[in-house]
């Protein structure tokens, strides 16, 4: 076949073009670049079989927040428990892994929910750095590498991903000492497995810090998940907070991140239509 000179620098203009272009999945619609799910106790009035279908339909991966017992109801239904709790105590939260006497608790809950998070397919599982209680940075940060280095073999031998939570001292947890990415980030990389990270909550680490989109650029290494909520308040992704949470999704989707985006905001409209909205935000 002859191709001219004029078609010749067309296809040098177009190709570029469709080179930028996002891929598309058959329905017409550009491929989602992030996996969301939505945590189940923001949404607790509405039984998990019908959460699960009606976020299926609009373009959720997984549920989030999950105990052992409710990780074969997800699967039935076509998603995954995004985050699952090895545990669940009045306690869960305040005792972390700061504290070396709790170490053999949790490592213990820990290894016998990591086969049967390997078994559902639950790629993550929570985990606290808990509350102060007069424990220097230091002393935190030396207990948390000792108890989390026991668990990573496990978390590396069963393909699941053990998440510490970081979460603001400010507003809602009072003591909390895993209230600083920095703090977080230095124990994750002392721990230095693949299988240890942090579950960065954007609605906590704003409260505190703030600088969201520098600060997941600079330590995508070290994080395992996110959680969203708008600020103040923890409720919609929308104009009544001041998050732009697609931007903040673009800088996810753009450091390569293949975990999930789970939605942890308390609905103050129609829970499934808000829920809806949030996935359309986060949708880059």
């Amino acid at each position: 076949m002859t191709v001219t000179r004029r078609e010749a620098l067309a296809s040098l203009v177009v190709a570029p073009l469709l080179g930028s272009l996002p891929a598309v999945r058959p329905s017409g619609r550009p491929a989602a670049r992030l996996k969301q799910s939505a945590s189940r106790w923001c949404y607790r009035s509405i039984p998990l079989p019908d959460l699960c279908k009606a976020g299926k339909a609009m373009g959720l991966a997984g549920i989030d927040l999950l105990a052992s017992d409710d990780w074969p109801i997800v699967r039935e239904q076509g998603l995954v428990c995004s985050m699952g709790y090895a545990a669940q105590r009045d306690d869960f939260i305040p005792r972390g892994f700061n504290d070396p006497a709790n170490h053999d608790l949790l490592v213990g809950e820990l290894e016998r929910a990591l086969p049967l998070a390997a078994q559902h397919g639950v790629p993550n599982l929570i985990a606290m750095f808990g509350n102060r209680q007069g424990r220097s940075d230091e002393q935190a940060t030396q207990a948390c590498i000792t108890g989390l280095r026991r668990i990573a073999p496990g978390a590396e031998k069963a393909g699941v991903t053990i998440c510490v939570e970081l979460l603001n001292s400010k507003v809602d947890h009072k003591d909390y000492q895993g209230d600083r990415t920095a703090f977080g980030a230095n124990i994750i990389e002392a721990v230095g497995s693949p299988r240890v990270k942090l579950l960065y909550d954007i609605y906590h680490m704003q409260i505190m810090e703030g600088d969201v989109i520098r600060t997941i650029r600079q330590h995508a290494s070290h994080i395992g998940h996110f959680h969203t909520g708008g600020v103040p308040g923890r409720h919609e992704l929308d104009d009544t907070q001041e998050l732009n949470y697609h931007a903040i999704a673009r800088a996810i989707a753009d450091t390569g991140f293949t975990g999930f985006v789970a939605h942890e905001f308390v609905p103050t409209r129609d829970p499934l239509t808000s829920l809806k909205q949030g996935v359309e935000v986060c949708s880059v």
